[in-house]
């Protein structure tokens, strides 16, 4: 008799481990305590609400994914705590408000979020998702699964898209240098074999673009794929993650408790870092650079002195961030746990006044 998808994936999720990153970092940024209500928005595989229930095993816990995989493993961590507890929720950061408010959640009342960026473990590690370079699957990478069966999948934009719309997603969502020849190299195949339907299948014709015996080094200088940023890119665009992301912690800083609420974000790329830097800093998002409030001050455009400047750009501020630098992992985790290696976590406390 033949698995479904479904019997599968629970089959596999019974045996999958995970390794919970920066959990230390985390647990000194949100300092959970007793009672507290907390926002678990990227709960996973469950490995830092593990980590946050041992330090405070009475808080009120919603552990909060898109991904159905992730979901059911909320559902089976909250049997095993009192009624109510634990409250799983199956949706984006975008729908999150509506859920929460559902659950009795007023803006205003939650003490902590936690953001865990990115694609998950189990994701990568189940090959049927279409997320990993090393297991070869269906070219999919919806983080939704079948949940939204009319959204797009990575085989979609290959196989419809023009070489120059490629080309931008490719640049834009997976600085990929070589971009505009990967996008072409993809049409190219696509008119002389037909569409693309597996991840092998893709990751061929990305490497076909580069030299023989190229290769890409990771932020721990082992070799990486040399397709890892394209595939990285259709993830994103597929699942419109950095809109989410906005949208995130926008709901975060709308939640969290005024003058006490603390918000911790892991990313593990520039685009998702770049965003949560701006958001803490109270930086415009279209605005080029990183920039500073010193850098509003040499607007040659801007007719206002230092301190009206200064009023405005704290005006727009919500929050405080923790500490002045973004917090690394430690060379022995990652050594431990190579998936730790580009990570970047910030975390910001709720200003009392601000904007939502």
């Amino acid at each position: 008799m033949f698995e479904s998808t479904e019997q599968k994936e629970n089959s596999d999720l019974d045996q999958f481990s995970h390794t919970a990153v920066m959990p230390r970092e985390i647990l000194m940024s949100l300092r959970p305590k007793d009672n507290q209500l907390i926002v678990d928005a990227t709960f996973g595989a469950g490995g830092h609400a593990q980590e946050i229930l041992k330090v405070a095993p009475d808080v009120r816990y919603f552990a909060v994914d898109r991904d159905p995989v992730a979901h059911r493993k909320a559902i089976a961590m909250a049997s095993q705590f009192r009624p109510g507890q634990i409250v799983p929720i199956l949706c984006r950061f975008s729908e999150l408000p509506e859920h929460l408010q559902k659950n009795g959640v007023a803006p205003g009342s939650v003490d902590a979020f936690l953001f865990d960026l990115g694609a998950s473990s189990m994701q990568f590690d189940f090959s049927q998702r279409g997320f990993s370079l090393s297991k070869d699957g269906p070219l999919d990478m919806r983080m939704d699964g079948e949940r939204t069966p009319d959204s797009i999948t990575a085989a979609d934009v290959v196989n419809n898209l023009d070489p120059a719309d490629l080309a931008n997603i490719l640049k834009k969502y997976g600085e990929e240098k070589l971009a505009r020849q990967i996008a072409q190299a993809i049409v190219d195949a696509r008119y002389a074999f037909g569409n693309f339907t597996r991840t092998k299948q893709l990751a061929e014709v990305v490497s076909s673009v580069f030299e023989s015996g190229a290769f890409r080094l990771d932020k721990m200088h082992r070799q990486a794929h040399i397709a890892t940023k394209t595939f990285q890119a259709l993830r994103i665009f597929v699942n419109n993650e950095l809109n989410e992301i906005h949208a995130g912690l926008l709901v975060a800083a709308h939640f969290l408790r005024r003058g006490s609420g603390v918000c911790a974000a892991l990313a593990f790329h520039s685009l998702e870092d770049r965003i949560i830097k701006r958001h803490f800093h109270g930086l415009d998002l279209d605005a080029a650079g990183n920039q500073s409030v010193k850098d509003h001050f040499r607007n040659a455009s801007v007719s206002f002195d230092v301190t009206e400047v200064r009023k405005q750009f704290l005006q727009r501020k919500c929050w405080q961030p923790l500490s002045k630098k973004v917090a690394c992992p430690t060379e022995e985790e990652c050594l431990a746990n190579p998936r730790a290696r580009s990570a970047k976590l910030r975390a910001a406390a709720r200003l009392a006044e601000g904007q939502d």
